[in-house]
């Protein structure tokens, strides 16, 4: 059953026994043997308890973290048990983005349903979490460039238990969080796997530039000269702004892990050209650049962060390693090798500078406007590769 419910929680909320809400009838008096669907109103109800259920985690990782947890969410007890863990950790991580950079003031979560099923007494949702962490700037700082608010969209696949009385209790979250980092609500680490988008070259590149440091700058801030003055740089920006939540499907496919084609597509937008032949005995070689309709005939470069890595800054020239993250400026890259083992899993852009931090946007999970800081905190064993652009 395709659904397109919309649903906006704006703070914590209590959730009664769901029965009401949906006005399901009791287990008993159905037939679960037939092929049922959920009716709109029951996809509404229970999009209302998963959209509380994310409310309430996102809160807890603000300023000020709701004080009843778990006991507001009807759930079953192995899910009450796991997420009255989990808030309890997510509370402590806000508590350290507090101390790292200020944290979230407030969180807002939106709730699209994109598919829903029932099998038995289980529902089944599919949705998309849309939500926004608030940073603690004033309306006049805001307007001098600082973001208001870091902001990301998470897939959900979510389950209910039906009761033999027709509540329904949460019974399961999972969280698409790709292999990139984690959503500030979420607490699993990064997936340092192989880029679906990139591969092995076709020779040896050598040792890399000595990881950038992440020691905070004295002055705090840096002198934002750009490597090649005839790049649009605010093109690269806008790109990363309008296409962080939704790919730009009608020119792009997207990939399992979408980090480094999502940046090379911005740093095509603001004026980086194709470096071809586009042919597929091309697309091991970290000289070419290059996108085209055919997965083989597109370069790894293009798609693979450990290839766009030496493309970018050995082959082309076209960026210069930076020694400190702290010197990224707006449209610089910043790439994460997460487990130390020398190849480069992450690609990111700045999208924002304020105060001498930089705010990176990125693919996998879709994320805009993060704070480095956070990023930085949460990731500590990570290796991290500066690009002035």
């Amino acid at each position: 059953m395709r659904t397109a419910y919309r649903r906006r929680i704006v703070a914590a909320i209590t959730i009664a026994a769901v029965s009401g809400i949906l006005g399901a009838a009791p287990a008993s008096s159905q037939d679960d043997s037939q092929p049922v669907g959920l009716s709109a109103s029951e996809v509404d109800g229970l999009s209302q308890l998963a959209g509380g259920y994310l409310q309430a985690r996102a809160s807890m990782v603000t300023t000020t973290p709701p004080q009843a947890r778990m006991s507001v969410i009807s759930a079953t007890p192995a899910m009450a048990n796991r997420t009255s863990d989990e808030f309890a950790l997510l509370a402590a991580k806000g508590k350290r983005y507090e101390q790292v950079d200020g944290g979230y003031t407030k969180a807002v979560v939106d709730v699209t349903v994109t598919d829903s099923s029932l099998e038995g007494a289980t529902a089944t949702l599919q949705l998309a979490e849309d939500t926004r962490l608030y940073m603690p700037f004033t309306a006049a700082e805001v307007a001098e460039g600082a973001p208001e608010y870091e902001e990301f969209s998470l897939p959900h696949t979510v389950t209910f238990d039906r009761t033999a009385d027709g509540t329904w209790l949460l019974a399961s979250d999972k969280a698409d969080t790709g292999s990139g980092p984690a959503p500030s609500t979420q607490l699993t680490e990064p997936d340092a796997t192989e880029d679906t988008g990139g591969g092995t070259p076709d020779e040896e590149e050598g040792a890399k530039d000595t990881p950038s440091g992440t020691d905070e700058l004295p002055d705090g801030s840096t002198k934002d000269v750009k490597l090649q003055a005839g790049y649009d740089y605010g093109k690269i920006v806008a790109y990363a702004d309008k296409y962080w939540k939704n790919p730009n499907k009608g020119s792009y496919r997207t990939y399992g892990n979408d980090c480094t084609n999502f940046v090379s597509q911005a740093m095509k937008a603001g004026g980086w050209g194709i470096v071809g032949p586009t042919d597929a005995g091309q697309r091991s070689n970290n000289k070419k650049w290059f996108y085209t309709i055919f997965v083989d005939r597109t370069s790894y470069t293009w798609a693979g962060a450990e290839n766009w890595y030496w493309f970018a800054i050995k082959h082309s020239k076209r960026t210069k390693a930076l020694d400190n993250v702290y010197k990224l400026a707006s449209s610089d890259v910043l790439q994460a090798d997460w487990d130390r083992n020398g190849n480069i899993n992450h690609t990111m852009v700045v999208t924002k500078k304020y105060n001498g931090v930089p705010y990176l946007t990125y693919h996998t999970t879709n994320t805009h406007n993060k704070s480095l800081k956070k990023l930085v905190a949460d990731h500590g064993r990570a290796w991290w590769y500066a690009h002035r652009t």
